[in-house]
Parts: C-alpha cells; structure tokens; sequence
C-alpha cells in the first residue's frame, strides 16, 4: 500500500502548513485566515517547493463551502434582524451597491467583461463574518447596539450573497450560450427557471423541512448516541445541499444555508453547532487553503495599481458609503465609525463567489486574484483601523442602555460568582435563589445570558478569562466563585485569572475527568467536583454501602 497519496497528501499538506501559518497569524493578533490564505499559497502552484493536487483541494474546499453556509445558517437570527432593519436591511443594500458600481468601474478599466465586474464588485461589497465577529468581541461591542447593527448589516449582506450564488449560473448560462441573442427572452426566460426551482426548493423545505428535520433529531437525541447525533446532523447539511444540487439545480451553497437555518430554529441547534464545530473547522480551513493555492502572487508586482484601486474600494470606498448611511439615517458619529471600520475588510463569501465566477468562466484570473489580494490586505489592516476607531471612542463604547443595565447588576459584598449558566449552572441557580444567597452570574454565550435575565438574574456578559468582565462582576469584593462551565482547563484557567484579582477568593470547580480533576488541583483549587464521583459515591449511599 502507497505511503502518499494525492488526497492525503492534500489533506495533511493543507492542515499541517495552515496551523502553522494560522499560528503565527494568532501571535501577530491577526485573523487565522490570513495565515490559511498563506498556506494555501505556499503550497500551491505559484511558489516553489511542494504541490498539492488543485482538483482535489476544490473538491474539499466544496466540503468546506457546504458546511460555513450550514454554519451560517444555524447562527442565522431573525430576531437580530428585526431589531436593527430600519438601518441595517437599506445601509447594507446601499453599501453593497456602492462597492459593486467601485467594483464594476474598475473592471471596466481593465477591460473584463459586465459579469465578470459585476462578480468582482459583488466579492468587494460584503464582509467578512468572522472577522468582523472577531473585532467587536475584542472591544466587547457585541452586546451593544453598534454591535447588533454591524452583525444585522452583515445578516443582510449574507442574504444578499447567498441569492447572487443562486443567480449567478442562470446568468453565466445566458451570457456563454447565447451572447445576448434572443433579447429579453433569452435572459429573463432562464431566471425565472432558476427563481421557479428555489421557490419549489423554498417551499419544500419550510413546509416539509421544518418538520422532518427536527423530528429526526429529536429522535436521535431520544437514542441517546452522541456519535450518531453528530452524524445526523452531519447527513442533514450535506444531504439537504446535495439533494437541492441534484433534484432542484440549485447551489450547494443555498441548500445548506436552509439546512442550517431550519436546524437554527429548533432547540438543538446549540448542540448542533457544538457537535459539527471542529468538523466544520476543519474543511474550512481546507477551503480556504484551496483559495490561496489559486492565488498568483506575481499579480502584486504586475499589477500594483489595481491592487491599491481594490484596497482602496474595499477598505476606503465602502467604509465612507457605510458612513454616509448611517449619518444619514441620523446615527451619531461615533455608531457610524464602527460599523465603517467594521466593514472595512473582505472574506468567506468573497472567496465563495471568486471560486464560483471563476468555475463559471466569468471571473477573469486577474480579478481573482485581486480579490484574494485584497482580502489578505484588508484583513490584515482590520484591527489596526478598528482599535483606533474604538480607542478614540473608548468614552462611549457602553451605551446607555447597557450602562443602566449593568447599574442594576452592581453585586454586594461577599456574594457568589456563577460562571457559567448551562444545565449544571441552571441547576445551581435555582438552589441559590432558593437559600437567597446574593450572586452575580457569569456568562458569554448571549441566549444563556438572555435566559438568565429573563429568569430575574443579575448577569455581567463576558468570558470570565477576561480581567475587564470579572471586574465588571465584582471579582474583588466577591467570597466565592463556582466554576460550572464543562470543560476542567478551561475552569483552571479561570481560576488563575479570578485568583489573581482576588487571592483570597474561594473556588469550587466542575471536573469530566481524573485528569482535569488532577490540574485544577495542581493549580490549587481546593475543592473540585467531578460529576462521576459524586454519582457513584451517592449511589453508594442509597444502598447502604457508603
């Protein structure tokens, strides 16, 4: 049996050289996907040394589109939407049609065909969600309205994406065949078709879906295999997009994103998304990787004026569109700068369309290349551009919303902190509330926080591994925290920020195993619970023999 083959080969080259890259991007406190774009050029074609397979990379990298629209559609919310559409549904629809114009007039100039700027202009307009993510966790924003209308910009511009990925073959089939011949007809006749097959698809899927889906997982739940919950959910993203491709002609890409988005609905979504996580990272990256393996680095030195004239639009020309419409819609200066800067980068569903248009025989490589370029740099310049837009509005980063709500979570002396509002934490809680013992919860993922609140609970949003949230807590002046997140390392690196703060806090943490049980006492947790343990020594009990 062959040591090497091309498709291991692919996968290790890829993953191996995209940690590494995406290492050092961490340490440069720059997004991974710089460094999974740099390993992809590496191993790629354009640059010396080792040569993955190009057609297998595409072939994993369509994994790997399948399973970030699956993403994107389970953390799709709705309600964020609404809460922000006054200024996010028309800000985002202008600022997309503002960089797609700066886009099309650039190809224009160089000579490339309508479609081919129309794709460019469209890859330029939206944003990457994982960066922007990125940035307003780092100035803890999310939670506050500049945050919700930034992410409900950009649920927008994904919508938008996600219909130009279902339009796009219609209108690459009428421009190759026919070359406009045929008038009106012969456009209007294959978008209806292609509109006709994703409302059938639509239809099936909310009628149908929404009642298939969930019941198969619920099913699978009641069985009690975790293994083969994650392999349900799993068959639902690539089967639901496979089975869109081939019954109805429609992408992948949109089949995956209603997968997702049903699945979103339903109360396991959170479980889905913990348990196809490292799974879905994994082709992500693959994905990625692939799309710098197309990258011509030569494009830098051949073609630097078109390279600034995409720099500029993507960083310049769409940041002062967003900020003209949010000052137009009378937001302060400060709100528009932040989602400017927000906004000011370029990332998945550019290089989703730049790998379709280029399939399609629409997107000329020069504009490809461009465009990853573009991203590289952008992505890059982010936090510089978003530290200094922030720090300069440091003053007015909690708005008064916020500040009135954390007025009333001021803890008293000597309370409890609970960190972590889970089922372990739930449970705590409800004993705590019981004995009316005073304590502040702990929590960052923003529907438990949401859940907490609603349950009449003080609740400071934020990870506890974070000085500025644990101060916000009343980490000084607390008697003691229980650590009731699952996993024991994560507990013990908790511990060591909370006691850094407050040396003479008492805590008592949540353990899985005898090795996490065996660290947080090295780190000197002096009491920790391991739920197998007290499991068997209650049981003990009951029977007499403890």
């Amino acid at each position: 049996m062959p040591h090497h083959t091309p498709l291991i080969g692919t996968i290790v080259a890829g993953l191996v050289v995209a940690f590494i890259m995406g290492a050092i991007a961490h340490r440069l406190k720059l997004s991974p996907l710089v460094g999974y774009l740099i390993a992809g050029i590496l191993v790629g074609p354009f640059t010396p040394g080792f040569v993955a397979n190009t057609g297998l990379a595409n072939e994993l990298a369509e994994i790997g589109v399948i399973l970030l629209m699956f993403g994107v559609g389970l953390h799709f919310s709705l309600r964020d939407l609404l809460s922000v559409k006054n200024i996010a549904v028309p800000g985002a629809i202008g600022q997309i049609a503002v960089a797609t114009l700066m886009g099309m007039a650039l190809g224009h100039f160089m000579g490339w065909p309508l479609l081919g700027g129309l794709v460019f202009g469209l890859a330029l307009s939206v944003a990457s969600t994982v960066v922007l993510l990125r940035a307003l966790q780092g100035a803890d924003l999310v939670e506050t309205r500049r945050g919700r209308i930034a992410v409900g910009w950009l649920i927008v511009e994904d919508l938008v994406m996600v219909l130009a990925l279902v339009l796009l073959p219609a209108l690459a089939g009428v421009m190759n065949s026919a070359e406009g011949s045929g008038g009106a007809q012969a456009l209007l006749a294959p978008l209806f078709s292609t509109l006709l097959k994703v409302a059938g698809f639509v239809a099936l899927m909310l009628v149908v879906g929404r009642r298939v889906i969930p019941w198969v997982l619920h099913w699978v739940v009641h069985s009690g295999s975790r293994e083969l919950f994650r392999l349900a959910v799993l068959a639902i993203a690539l089967g639901v997009a496979f089975g869109a491709a081939i019954a109805f002609d429609v992408s992948f890409a949109l089949g995956a994103f209603f997968a997702g988005m049903i699945l979103g609905e339903t109360p396991l979504s959170r479980r889905a998304t913990e348990e196809t996580l490292p799974l879905r990272d994994a082709f992500a990256v693959l994905f990625f990787v692939s799309v710098g393996m197309l990258f011509n680095p030569a494009i830098v030195v051949q073609q630097p004026l078109p390279l600034l004239a995409t720099v500029l639009i993507i960083v310049i020309g769409k940041s002062i569109a967003a900020f003209a419409i949010m000052r137009a819609f009378g937001h302060p200066g400060d709100t528009a700068l932040t989602i400017a800067a927000s906004l000011a980068q370029i990332g998945e569903f550019s290089f989703i369309l730049a790998s379709l248009g280029t399939t399609l025989g629409v997107l000329p490589a020069d504009a490809r290349d461009l465009i990853l370029a573009g991203a590289i740099v952008s992505i890059f310049l982010n936090p510089l551009i978003f530290s200094l837009i922030v720090r300069d509005h440091k003053a007015e980063e909690i708005e008064e919303e916020h500040a009135a709500e954390q007025a009333r979570q001021v803890p008293l002396i000597g309370h409890v902190l609970l960190v972590g509002y889970g089922r372990v934490g739930k449970l705590i809680a409800a004993r705590l509330t019981e004995r009316r013992v005073h304590f502040v919860v702990m929590e960052s993922d923003a529907d438990r926080a949401d859940e907490a609140e609603e349950d009449g609970l003080s609740v400071v949003r934020g990870s506890a591994l974070e000085d500025r949230h644990l101060l916000a807590a009343g980490i000084r002046e607390a008697r003691r925290m229980l650590i009731a997140v699952p996993e024991g390392f994560e507990g013990g690196a908790i511990h060591e920020h909370a006691r850094h703060l407050n040396p003479d806090l008492q805590v008592i943490a949540r353990a899985h195993s005898d090795a996490e049980v065996a660290h947080l006492e090295k780190l000197g947790v002096r009491h920790v619970v391991m739920g197998e343990r007290e499991l068997a020594a209650r049981m003990l009990s009951l029977c007499g023999a403890g």
